[in-house]
């Protein structure tokens, strides 16, 4: 009987033991789990934080390099009306001096024949006008660069989102002028209280995203097919960006392509830290990411992606028109 007891202690004994290592096994587990999450938002945190300081950095150069260019540009751009005024000037006197004085002499001739004075007097007004164009672009690029890398400031500030659509675009413009028609509806819209060099940011990655999407070597050469041979039958690559207010609280902005689309997999994953579908080196999976976290947390705005394959792919994003109506956006949503 005393044997009995001994090994009914035991067993109890050792099923308390079990259970406290089950309990204490799951309770491991649980922080294990816990602090894998901290160390990912710390991930997180430190890549947004990086990518802060490089953008206020890049920012402080940007504005200088911009603001050394503008000086000489605007000495061309100002002056070239002068050129071309006096350009005509010039060919008024000779063209009174030629009917005055027909018979110029075989010097005078040759000279003539030699410069070619009437191919001079037809390409030198398309000279001018291509160093008026060229001065545009750079004055229209420096002043792109100058709105959209603007420094960071601690409070936001009302501002037109319609212009730093507008700045992105201009600084894109090498990557779809040429393949991509770009669309714009545009409603009117009240200014925006935000950090603009943020929401900036984030029209940037979303609608280099869109380009990214529609240039993707895979979907142009479907098929074992070129794309010089796809091209004939298959719809103008094309990005349509939608602009307009979203209930009595908020402004919208969507930006829609007509590329390949994504797999829900995918499209679930988008605004994940780190993930992409890019080739190693090519991207870092953080700028959705870090532009859900700018219109979300740092907003209070809202951001969705809406995809399917073969249909294209829609990010929209909304933010409220002033952060003291946070609550009333929030509930119209």
């Amino acid at each position: 009987m005393s044997d009995l007891n001994v090994n009914t202690k035991s067993d109890s004994s050792q099923g308390d033991l079990e259970q406290k290592v089950e309990i204490l096994t799951r309770e491991l587990g649980e922080k294990d789990l816990a602090l894998q999450e901290a160390l990912q938002e710390l991930a997180r945190m430190r890549q947004h934080l990086l990518h802060v300081e490089k953008m206020s950095m890049l920012g402080e150069m940007v504005s200088g390099i911009a603001h050394e260019i503008n000086n000489p540009i605007n000495f061309i751009y100002g002056n070239l009306p002068y050129v071309e005024e006096h350009v005509e000037d010039l060919f008024s006197v000779l063209e009174a001096y030629d009917g005055a004085y027909p018979d110029k002499g075989g010097e005078v001739e040759e000279i003539l024949e030699e410069v070619e004075l009437d191919y001079i007097q037809e390409d030198l007004p398309r000279v001018v006008n291509s160093i008026k164009v060229g001065a545009e672009r750079i004055r229209d690029l420096v002043i792109s660069l100058r709105n959209f890398y603007r420094r960071d400031e601690k409070d936001m500030k009302p501002a037109d989102l319609l212009a730093g659509i507008e700045s992105t675009l201009v600084l894109l413009n090498n990557r779809y002028k040429q393949n991509i028609e770009v669309v714009k509806q545009v409603e009117k819209i009240p200014q925006v209280e935000c950090h603009i060099n943020q929401v900036n940011q984030v029209f940037m990655n979303v609608i280099g995203n869109a380009i990214d999407a529609l240039l993707d070597k895979h979907w142009s050469e479907q098929d074992g097919e070129t794309e010089e041979v796809q091209q004939a039958p298959r719809q103008k690559r094309r990005i349509e960006i939608a602009v307009k207010p979203s209930g009595k609280h908020g402004v919208l902005v969507s930006v829609t392509d007509n590329g390949p689309g994504m797999p829900p997999e995918i499209r679930e994953r988008v605004f994940e830290p780190f993930f992409t579908t890019k080739p190693i080196g090519v991207g870092t999976g953080l700028g959705l990411s870090i532009s859900r976290q700018i219109v979300v947390e740092t907003h209070g705005g809202r951001m969705e992606c809406q995809s399917q394959p073969g249909d294209g792919t829609t990010f929209t994003v909304e933010l409220p028109v002033s952060q003291g109506v946070r609550a009333e956006f929030a509930a119209e949503r």
